[in-house]
């Protein structure tokens, strides 16, 4: 079976190149993966990993060869992930000596040693500092792979170091259409909605999202009546999933926004045309700001009364001194 056969449509510009010049052994000692989240770089990971491996080819993975099997198996003597030891942790400058040490043995399979980091921004700047004499003095036959979605948390020394290849967020047609073959029918807010990620998307339609947005929808348009027992309804939904429920909201406001301007799209989520027609410009704003300083405090600081914080929000914006 073809190796395309396992990629994402949108992750197969990035792997062909790679594959060439690969087959032309003119690959870096260290690749720098840059992708937003959602977009499945994990899958591109794991393919160039597995061809790297393979001792029976050099284009992709056989799947039949010792070294496939035991990429198969998960127990790859010359493989190496270093991640978080726990998750949103910092990988640690010790993780990092330790994969030093292993960068410099010899391969027990007298291939390729591969070490993937991910996610690279993960590391803090004594660990970065510590790879960064192993990437300017590559060990013979030793390759990295990093992976990242904030390319900005990277040290500049390290991104110029490696072979970059960004992942270029997919069009909307060719995600439609992607989700269509797996039988998805999408509305075209939820790509919205899910910060343009196909994986997201998919997840969004399967795991009941559209219904979830339509019940945050009304209960937030509820709440913005003014009656406390509606607020607090809508404030038990957004609690349900803070981070996901509070961007949504913030699409709704940012998007009704853009209408005050002129500025119409089909996948402007349903709410932001009525939130448009009911309140001012310079009120959304104002609230969208609120919001904005409220996610990152609840981002920031643990402890926080989020009940408190969001019924004083919802408060402010159904005073409707600044409304139509």
């Amino acid at each position: 079976m073809s190796s395309l056969n396992s990629l994402y449509p949108w992750l197969v510009p990035v792997w062909q190149p790679w594959q060439a010049g690969l087959a032309a052994g003119k690959i870096s000692s260290a690749t720098l993966i840059q992708a937003s989240e959602g977009l499945g770089a994990e899958s591109l990971v794991e393919l160039m990993a597995r061809t790297l491996m393979c001792t029976s080819s050099q284009t992709e993975p056989c799947g039949f060869c010792h070294s496939c099997g035991l990429m198969q198996s998960g127990n790859h003597p010359d493989f190496h992930v270093v991640k978080p030891e726990k998750v949103g942790k910092s990988i640690t400058v010790e993780q990092i000596r330790q994969m030093n040490r292993i960068a410099q043995e010899s391969s027990q399979l007298s291939g390729y040693r591969l070490i993937v980091i991910e996610p690279a921004d993960a590391m803090n700047e004594s660990s970065a500092n510590a790879l960064l004499k192993t990437l300017e003095e590559p060990a013979p036959n030793c390759l990295f792979i990093l992976v990242t979605s904030r390319i900005k948390h990277l040290l500049p020394t390290i991104v110029s170091r490696c072979q970059r290849l960004v992942i270029p967020a997919p069009t909307t047609a060719l995600v439609v259409e992607w989700l269509k073959g797996q039988g998805i029918t999408t509305p075209a807010y939820a790509l919205h909605l899910c910060a343009d990620s196909p994986l997201k998307t998919r997840a969004f339609m399967l795991e009941g999202g559209a219904e979830k947005y339509h019940e945050l929808e009304s209960q937030l348009m509820n709440a913005l009546s003014g009656d406390v027992n509606a607020q607090l309804k809508c404030i038990a939904l957004i609690d349900a999933d803070l981070t996901t429920h509070l961007y949504w909201v913030w699409c709704v406001l940012t998007d009704a926004q853009k209408i005050h301007f002129g500025v119409q799209q089909d996948y402007y989520p349903p709410a932001s045309t009525a939130l448009a027609g009911r309140f001012t410009y310079s009120k959304l704003h104002a609230q969208t700001e609120s919001l904005e300083r409220l996610m990152e405090q609840l981002n920031q600081f643990s402890g926080l009364n989020t009940e408190l914080l969001l019924l004083q929000w919802l408060y402010q914006f159904s005073n409707e001194e600044t409304c139509l």
